[in-house]
């Protein structure tokens, strides 16, 4: 490697950091996406209970879960040799009033992952077209505000797309070579990304291309590909036993996932789900050159170059195909096919700069680096856009709000994880599906288990006042309210029917005292609504 290109890697890895970086702490000490505490509450049971047993598989998330678990025995350990913490219980009430403690050092492993993504791009894309392509597509995935965003949150996606990565890395040493070694190596990876998330199995489509493009002049491909199916499952199980030896769970937390609706994330079939990831998040972090030459380059890599057609294009296709045809459609799904995106986008732009040197008979060495510089201006400010709405969020806002203007002896409901809001004075309210709604300091000076809070949502796909046992909704009776996902279901208020007579219930002859909406470029988040409740009479 050049020390050109060493000096470009260099710049593109830390514009990747930088931007993962930037407003990584946001929301905290509240908790914004509702996810993470699913993750991280899962990995403090695992370690109270001594056991290597998640005890839920919906992902099934077991690598990033075990990660999780290793961050916290080391947050602990370093906060009791510094004297800051005396004992794992004082860590956990300590958590418990602000998750920061953990939940950052956690958000910086999945930066690292985000980061890793973009070095593993830039590898794959060298092997595939050389330095150019390589270079060109890690900087198009370090500025994708997609990617970028939840390589900021505790989530699955982006670690399981390291592992993808790595068996795409496999793959191309299998279409180059076929030595037993790659196809062992490309299972063991495929096992890690799925023990990571089960949608990546979809990346054995590349190793099966491969092998199978190979067994046309090699017959023993065949019996590597088999060896390959054996390394992935051997692997998928040696990482997550519990896969098998809880399989119970695993057929009941799989059964919770496959949900037909879910507030805000219904799809409309095939095509519609196809389009809404094509307008929304790809247009979005891509912007409209950008995914006019992704597009190109999808059409026009495979056929100029036989690595890239067996070893992205089957894996991108598979999970544009399968995620499109859910029926519940998310942004986050697209996050494993943002690297190959970048890979087309990259073999697209290079593909230009050829047929103008050509036209002008000229090297125009400078073109592809200002076509990149030129793709990559927008990106980044949207990037950064997207960071600055983060960092100043609906909810809160109306924590601020809350602070400043509810008195201090009333009650509040909240349906989100407000944990800058336990500090203060006020009585707090939370809805928990059959237990209807707690008070937020008992529940935590308890320090709820994850387990504890599965019962009591009885399946439900969210936590909130929608989902709260009918026969209990009047102990979610207080001054007032602070509601994050009525609007949501007010979209469909013929499939959210029973949702929505919930909160009317609870919302007649109520005061709404403040809306706050998402503003492009200014704040993100839910649509928040504070209302005064009637006294009981």
């Amino acid at each position: 490697m050049s020390y050109a290109e060493r000096g470009a890697l260099l710049l593109i890895l830390l514009l990747a950091a930088a931007l993962r970086l930037n407003g990584v702490a946001f929301g905290l000490p509240s908790l914004n996406d509702p996810d993470e505490p699913l993750f991280m509450m899962t990995a403090l049971e695992m370690l109270r209970n001594h056991s290597l047993n998640p005890g839920w598989f919906g992902h099934p998330a077991t690598i990033t879960l075990y990660c999780l678990a290793l961050i916290d025995v080391a947050v602990a350990a370093v906060g009791m040799a510094s004297g800051r913490f005396a004992d794992m219980q004082a860590l956990t009430s300590a958590v418990y009033a602000d998750p920061g403690i953990l939940f950052l050092p956690a958000r910086l492993f999945i930066v690292a992952c985000g980061v890793l993504c973009v070095f593993l791009t830039w590898r794959i894309g060298r092997q595939l077209g050389g330095t150019r392509l390589g270079l060109v597509a890690a900087a198009l995935l370090a500025a994708n505000a997609v990617h970028l965003q939840y390589s900021q949150i505790i989530r699955t996606d982006i670690q399981a797309t390291v592992f993808m990565l790595l068996c795409v890395q496999s793959v191309i040493a299998i279409a180059r070579e076929g030595k037993r070694s790659d196809y062992l190596l490309a299972g063991l990876f495929l096992g890690l990304s799925m023990a990571t998330k089960w949608p990546a199995a979809l990346v054995a489509l590349a190793p099966i291309a491969a092998g199978l493009n190979r067994a046309r002049s090699d017959p023993g491909a065949i019996r590597r590909l088999l060896l390959f199916g054996i390394a992935g499952a051997a692997t998928l199980f040696l990482a997550s036993p519990f896969l098998l030896l809880d399989y119970p769970t695993v057929i009941r937390d799989l059964g919770g996932e496959a949900r037909p609706i879910h507030p805000g994330a219904t799809g409309g079939g095939f095509l519609a789900n196809l389009a809404w990831y094509v307008r929304h998040p790809l247009l979005m972090s891509l912007g409209p050159v950008g995914l006019a030459l992704v597009l190109f380059g999808l059409v026009w890599a495979p056929l100029r170059n036989r690595l890239f057609a067996v070893a992205v294009l089957p894996p991108l296709l598979g999970f544009l195909i399968v995620i499109s045809l859910q029926a519940l459609r998310w942004e986050r799904w697209i996050v494993p096919i943002l690297p190959f995106l970048a890979l087309a986008g990259a073999a697209a732009i290079g593909q230009v700069v050829d047929f103008a040197r050509t036209r002008v008979q000229r090297p125009l060495p400078w073109l592809e680096s200002a076509l990149t510089l030129v793709l990559l201006a927008p990106m980044v400010a949207t990037a950064l856009a997207a960071t600055a709405e983060r960092n100043n969020d609906t909810r809160q806002t109306a924590a601020a709000w809350a602070r400043a203007h509810i008195p201090t002896d009333r009650s509040i409901l909240i349906e989100h994880a407000g944990f800058d809001l336990v500090q203060g004075p006020w009585r707090l309210l939370f809805p928990i599906g059959t237990a209807g709604c707690v008070d937020v300091r008992k529940v935590l000076s308890g320090h709820i288990r994850y387990s504890r809070v599965e019962t009591l949502r009885a399946g439900s796909p969210v936590v909130d006042l929608g989902h709260v046992a009918p026969a209990r909704i009047e102990s979610c009776r207080a001054d007032y309210a602070i509601f994050t996902h009525y609007d949501v279901y007010a979209l469909d208020p013929r499939t959210f029917a029973n949702e929505l007579a919930l909160y009317r219930a609870l919302l007649a002859g109520s005061q709404e005292q403040l809306v706050l909406r998402p503003v492009p470029g200014v704040r993100s988040g839910p649509v928040v609504r504070i209302v005064r409740l009637p006294r009981r009479t």
